[in-house]
């Protein structure tokens, strides 16, 4: 007679590692070596410190930490065990950043020698292969988008919408109206990087905000445009998750007072292979490869972006471009109306190579099943969540979102006072991640969720079980919350440190040189 299989528990037991590790520059230790380097060569010797300038030579060797490779790599461990991530934990609340799992195969082909010991200054006659994958995903990114030219070379999402912002710029110069339009409208949930990229540039920023229906009303569009007006950059969807459907009707209204469109599609992953920047008749747009093309964000950088135009701006584009010569591919710097370059090199190659081969492997139908998928798993996620006593979906009562959501957590704060931080702090007492940065704080006590089509109904189920298991908390035992978290490496911070620059300390030597007393600490217990 079989045994009967135990029911999975509805809360996954968890609690962190906690090494108490120090910094790698206290585990240093005088003449310790990970790597024993051969002795430079006599004649290799005199060539280099004749042609080294003397401002650059080092006076001194750098003061780098002095480790056997045993020490290193137990150090590295334990500091990975003191971290969540994709490959760990279900994090789906990382809403607005898109991370999902980034395919292994992807890393492995990066790591071939081939690609990995190529030199970005390598001469483009013996990097053939390589301008050859950048070329090909730029032209996927422009069937995607429906536009006509592609530069990947900036090196992220930010950064691409900096450079589109400078192609609006260089363009309406170019036509003598530079001074003129000065002017940038954006929406207030439109990734923050439209307003702060277009302000950096020097124009004046007009934010537009949501109505009920979580969008603004075309008539609120028609009070702010004028001769003046350069340019629309928008996210559709935006960070709500809700999708504008009048907006072609809006770009068009840009387009009748001679501005431009930009379309900020950070937000991708929903809409793949099913509405793309052409139809809507926007001029330019961006994709973060490092986000719906699953490259990895690498701990904020660096990612990798596109920037796609028309014809009409084409020649706009950030040179070089890399261009398809008979069977060949240079690097075009021959284009007078670039706005030049807009990174050191052309962009960030592995995440370049990791995209095409995540395209690859998916396909056109693929593509389109990702976006479906994510779109499942979001309305799933929606469903369930509203019915957690104290949650709420602002905006747009009763309609499907696509590949996010921003919830609010408002009505549990006031009945128990428990705010959307304590929540998340909660939750990696679960092992899950919760992301709390949800920018610009309008909706109250936010949540912004966004499963992509990474994580299993399993997945969604088990997040959705930690909430509800919170959320009763709250109302039961709100204490556990507010001294969350408790299975965890580190415990709570001083909050109010994050916004006193005069407790910051940018590396380990600067903290040393802030606070002398631990400096001394340290060396009284060596």
């Amino acid at each position: 007679m079989a045994l009967p299989i135990a029911p999975k528990p509805l809360l996954r037991r968890f609690h962190q590692a906690r090494w108490d590790e120090p910094v790698i520059f206290e585990l240093s230790v005088p003449g310790e070596r990970g790597v024993l380097v051969s002795e430079i060569e006599v004649e290799i010797g005199k060539s280099i410190s004749t042609e080294l300038h003397p401002v650059i030579a080092r006076k001194v060797a750098p003061a780098l930490p002095q480790m056997g490779q045993m020490k290193v790599l137990k150090h590295y461990l334990r500091l990975s065990q003191e971290n969540l991530g994709a490959d760990l934990n279900v994090d789906i609340g990382q809403g607005t950043c898109t991370m999902k799992y980034s395919p292994k195969v992807n890393d492995l082909i990066i790591r071939r020698a081939e690609l990995f010991d190529l030199h970005p200054l390598q001469d483009p006659d013996k990097s053939q292969g390589a301008l050859e994958i950048i070329w090909r995903t730029q032209e996927i990114l422009a069937e995607v988008s429906g536009l006509d030219a592609v530069s990947l070379q900036t090196s992220s999402g930010s950064a691409a919408i900096w450079a589109n912002v400078a192609m609006i710029r260089a363009y309406f110069q170019s036509i003598g109206e530079g001074d003129i339009r000065d002017e940038i409208v954006t929406t207030i949930f439109s990734h923050p990087s439209n307003a702060a990229t277009a302000k950096a540039a020097g124009y004046k920023i007009i934010t537009l905000h949501p109505d009920e229906n979580g969008y603004p009303n075309i008539e609120e569009y028609k009070k702010v445009i004028s001769h003046r007006t350069a340019a629309l950059m928008i996210t559709n969807p935006e960070d709500t998750g809700i999708f504008n459907p009048h907006i072609k009707e809006i770009v068009e209204l840009f387009h009748s007072v001679g501005a431009l469109a930009s379309y900020d599609q950070a937000n991708a992953n929903g809409i793949l292979g099913i509405t793309r920047a052409k139809e809507a008749g926007f001029d330019l747009c961006h994709f973060n490869l490092h986000k719906t093309f699953s490259t990895p964000h690498a701990c904020g950088g660096p990612g990798a972006g596109a920037s796609c135009v028309t014809a009409k701006l084409e020649k706009f584009l950030p040179s070089p471009i890399i261009v398809k010569q008979g069977e060949r591919f240079i690097l075009d710097d021959d284009r007078p109306s670039s706005i030049g370059k807009v990174a050191p090199f052309y962009g960030v190659l592995p995440n370049i190579v990791r995209a095409y081969s995540w395209i690859m492997n998916l396909g056109a139908k693929g593509l389109r099943e990702v976006a479906e998928v994510a779109v499942l798993n979001n309305n799933y996620l929606l469903k369930n969540m509203i019915q957690i006593k104290g949650a709420t979906a602002p905006y747009a009562p009763n309609r499907p979102r696509v590949e996010q959501v921003r919830y609010s957590w408002n009505e549990l704060f006031e009945k128990t006072g428990i705010t959307t931080e304590e929540i998340g702090l909660r939750a990696l007492d679960f092992g899950l991640h919760y992301w709390t940065s949800h920018h610009p704080f309008i909706v109250p006590q936010p949540l912004t969720l966004e499963p992509t089509e990474a994580y299993s109904r399993e997945e969604l189920d088990e997040y959705l079980n930690v909430l509800r298991h919170i959320a009763k908390e709250a109302v039961d035992n709100p204490e556990i919350i507010r001294t969350a978290p408790h299975n965890q490496t580190v415990h709570q911070t001083a909050h109010e440190d994050f916004d006193n620059p005069e407790r910051w300390a940018i590396t380990w030597r600067a903290y040393l040189r802030k606070y002398p007393e631990v400096s001394k600490r340290k060396r009284a217990k060596s």
